[in-house]
C-alpha cells in the first residue's frame, strides 16, 4: 500500500515568548500558514491557558494543522498531517518566521500504514 497521508511533526526552539502567548497572533499564524500551504480550511478552535501557552487545531479538508506553544521555554510543537497536495514546508515557513523561532526540528511520516518494528 502506498502512503494514505503525510505526518510533519516540527518542533520550534528560540521563540519570542510574546508571539506564542499571544492567543490572537497564533491562531492569526495558524491560518495564514494553512492559506499559505494551500489547504482547505474547514474549521479551527484554540485556547490560552493560565498563566501562559496556547494550544490549537485548523481542521483542513486535508486532515489538520495543530499547535501548542510553551512560552516559558521559547518552545512550539506543531503537527501538520495531510492526505492531498499540500505544501507542508511552506505553510511551516511562515510558523517559524511569525514565531520568531532561531531553531527548527522536523519529523515527518509517511501514514497508512505505519511500520512496526519487532525487537
Amino acid at each position: 500500500m502506498t502512503a494514505l497521508g503525510h505526518h510533519l511533526l516540527a518542533e520550534f526552539t528560540g521563540c519570542d515568548a510574546p508571539a506564542l502567548a499571544d492567543l490572537a497572533g497564533v491562531t492569526a499564524a495558524m491560518l495564514r500558514a494553512v492559506e499559505a500551504s494551500g489547504a482547505t480550511v474547514v474549521t479551527h478552535s484554540f485556547h490560552h491557558f493560565s498563566p501562559h501557552g496556547v494550544s490549537g487545531a485548523v481542521i483542513i479538508a486535508e486532515s489538520h494543522l495543530a499547535i501548542h506553544t510553551w512560552p516559558e521555554h521559547g518552545f512550539a510543537a506543531v503537527d501538520f498531517f495531510s492526505c492531498g497536495p499540500v505544501d507542508m514546508d511552506r505553510g511551516l515557513a511562515l510558523l517559524k518566521t511569525a514565531f520568531g523561532a532561531t531553531s527548527e526540528t522536523r519529523l515527518e511520516l509517511e501514514r497508512g500504514p505505519l511500520r512496526t518494528v519487532t525487537p
